[in-house]
């Protein structure tokens, strides 16, 4: 097992997960379109575990305290950490759970399926287990069926993945190798978005006429199918327009706000090759495709400047069959 995915001494185990973004397709894969997600290693989850007498007990940021005693929006982890331990046939008793997470919550960045993957891993460590992706998963999932409804599973599969992940609810799961080297920047408008009452707004605008927006959604789709040969042809430039098209359908579904808009349009103006939300939208971040790394760091400075809350420039570096998971 790589050093990564966990590790374990006599005192303590380790597990470790980093985060993801919706490249393009968010919205319309909750109505049968494909989506592409990305790996995003700048911001991460550490979950660390050791023996400690008595109630099972949590520390993080939101909380620190007896498992069982943990407020709402830490009930999911909560159900997972019992399910992995009864899992694992460890007693529900006698550790500590330390959570140290750079993934801000509510942005889009799959902190919640990071948490629940980094917890799954150092609880296998504990057990001094190996563990099967699909295991990683299953386990996973029950934190995010909680915090989600029905989640799609893209998250948790695009955190264990290093590759891009080609998704369609129902469908199979496929895996994307990019050609080249991608330049992204990641800003944060500094607001939380609400995945559910995104999804909802657009669930609803669809009822109410259901041929004009199921129009955008079935344009998304075709988006997404083109944004997936622009990164294996290194098409980057075709790129940045289809995050330009994707971005045009998701201000028509009602998604997107003023913050993300003038930030969009400001990464376009200093020279984006495309620019668009990702995630839920209403808040949390956008993503922007510069021309190359100089002018990554560059418009990442300029995003600064112009009141991102928080700014990450990386690269989705070229890949060959076979690296991705």
């Amino acid at each position: 097992m790589s050093a990564e995915k966990a590790a374990s001494s006599e005192q303590i185990a380790v597990g470790i997960a980093h985060s993801k973004l919706i490249l393009i397709g968010e919205h319309a894969v909750v109505h049968g379109q494909p989506a592409i997600a990305i790996p995003f290693p700048l911001v991460g989850v550490e979950s660390s575990i050791e023996h400690r007498p008595g109630e099972v007990r949590l520390e993080s940021n939101l909380y620190e305290g007896v498992m069982d005693q943990a407020p709402e929006p830490l009930i999911g982890i909560r159900n997972c950490v019992r399910a992995t331990m009864q899992y694992l046939e460890i007693p529900y008793k006698d550790l500590i759970i330390r959570i140290k997470s750079s993934i801000p919550p509510g942005k889009g960045l799959g902190s919640s399926a990071s948490v629940a993957i980094a917890v799954v891993r150092s609880l296998f460590a504990y057990a001094g287990k190996m563990y099967k992706r699909e295991e990683l998963l299953e386990l996973a999932n029950i934190s995010e069926t909680y915090a989600h409804g029905a989640p799609s599973g893209i998250d948790t599969l695009t955190i264990t993945s290093k590759c891009p992940v080609w998704f369609e609810k129902n469908g199979d799961i496929d895996y994307i190798f990019p050609s080249d080297d991608f330049h992204f920047v990641v800003a944060d408008t500094g607001r939380v978005g609400d995945t559910r009452t995104a999804v909802e707004s657009v669930a609803n605008l669809l009822k109410a006429a259901p041929k004009k927006i199921q129009s955008k959604i079935s344009r998304i789709g075709e988006v997404t199918h083109q944004a997936r040969h622009a990164l294996e042809k290194a098409s980057k430039h075709l790129l940045g327009q289809l995050l330009d098209e994707a971005q045009k359908e998701l201000e028509a579904l009602g998604v997107s706000d003023a913050g993300l808009n003038r930030l969009i349009q400001f990464a376009r103006q200093e020279g984006a090759l495309g620019a668009k939300l990702t995630g839920a939208g209403n808040g949390g971040c956008i993503i922007a495709l510069a021309r190359n790394e100089l002018h990554s760091r560059q418009l990442s400075e300029k995003l600064k400047r112009f009141g991102a809350d928080k700014v990450w420039p990386f690269v989705l570096k070229r890949q060959d069959h076979g690296e991705g998971q």
